[in-house]
């Protein structure tokens, strides 16, 4: 099967990996920092969520590095099985995590006729926002890893 990009151990895997580990990070520190988020069940969510997040990629970034530094392709059909069912149920519950805590945010924003959090409100945003940007890289990886799979 012939590698294109996003393919683990290719540099644009590698990037895809590192960047769902930096949005996923993002999103946590900018919510950690609030002084209220640990109130709303959404936003734990959301940090638990990216976490399990940061953890999943940073593991196969690690491993990314290690085929690029081999100069091998990466085909194992069974660890690609593993691959594809923990991308598909990370970014499930990435998009979940965020799309809940888009809606609170929403809801102190435009329904509750403005956020009286003050600058938490930014970081509720700037969180979500991360969260998004996040699933959208996981989204890509778990496509591509399930197009290896099908192919192979």
């Amino acid at each position: 099967m012939k590698d294109f990009a996003g393919t683990p151990g290719t540099l644009t895997g590698l990037f895809l990996r590192m960047a769902q580990c930096f949005f996923a990070a993002g999103a946590m520190a900018s919510m950690v920092t609030t002084k209220g988020f640990f109130n709303v069940t959404a936003f734990c969510y959301l940090i638990a969520s990216m976490a399990l997040q940061v953890f999943w990629s940073i593991g196969l970034a690690f491993l990314d590095a290690y085929f690029l530094a081999k100069k091998k392709a990466f085909h194992n059909h069974v660890l690609l099985s593993l691959f594809v069912v923990g991308d598909w149920c990370t970014a499930i519950l990435s998009l979940a995590a965020a799309a809940s805590s888009a809606g609170i945010t929403v809801l102190y924003f435009h329904d509750l006729g403005g956020c009286s959090f003050g600058d938490e409100c930014t970081k509720f945003q700037l969180s979500v926002g991360f969260a998004f940007l996040s699933w959208i890289t996981i989204f890509i990886s778990s496509l591509i890893m399930f197009w290896i799979w099908a192919a192979g």
